[in-house]
């Protein structure tokens, strides 16, 4: 199953995605991680990214859709796979069509803006393996410490409050047109937010029929 997952940012796009990879049994290929791995080695790529991602903008298409397009090759996609992190404009998922990557899918994750900011104040993720925790709706084990490698957790420059609203704006005008683009080829999918993780895991997979 090719899955994408839609959401504004804080949505819990990366969580579900976490979830959803040991359900269906397919990897999730997340833009931010691979991005912060090539920021984090110091790739050309990733400095190039860098700049973008420190000021909350949106890192360009063709080093987003390269990237995609080389992870799709490797074997643990063979399949299928869940796209977290992308596309993020029209302009990308018609590079996508074009690049030949198709999808089942698409799943619309709503929340509104209020309880993204809520949710983004409390978020913290390990610069070491990228996992994301919530300091109330997904906690560590112990505080602070990341619960797969032990590395420190953080709070993100792009989880602070003003970063926020930009990239919400970002989003409304930018991503949310995608609904629309994927309704028209008949795989757009839309669940509200649920109370808990676990209650969205269950409608994502609703109307995915598992």
């Amino acid at each position: 199953m090719k899955l994408i997952l839609l959401g504004a940012p804080g949505a819990g796009k990366g969580t579900q995605a976490d979830i959803l990879c040991e359900k269906l049994d397919i990897p999730t290929i997340s833009t931010g991680n691979i991005l912060r791995a090539a920021v984090k080695n110091g790739t050309p790529t990733g400095l190039k990214a860098k700049a973008f991602m420190d000021a909350g903008q949106l890192v360009p298409d063709e080093v987003i859709i390269g990237i995609i397009s080389e992870r799709l090759e490797e074997p643990d996609c063979a399949k299928g796979y869940i796209l977290d992190g992308v596309p993020r404009t029209i302009a990308q998922a018609e590079a996508l069509e074009k690049a030949g990557i198709a999808f089942d899918c698409v799943v619309s994750l709503e929340i509104s803006d209020e309880e993204i900011c809520e949710r983004m104040g409390g978020r913290r993720v390990c610069p070491d393996c990228g996992a994301s925790y919530h300091v109330v709706a997904v906690p560590p084990k112990a505080e602070g410490v990341c619960d797969k490698c032990g590395g420190k957790l953080i709070q993100r420059k792009d989880d602070a409050p003003e970063t926020v609203k930009s990239r919400l704006e970002v989003y409304h005008k930018e991503t949310e047109p995608l609904k629309a683009f994927y309704a028209e080829r008949g795989l757009l999918k839309a669940v509200e937010n649920q109370p808990t993780v676990e209650a969205t895991s269950q409608a994502i997979l609703r109307v995915l029929g598992r």
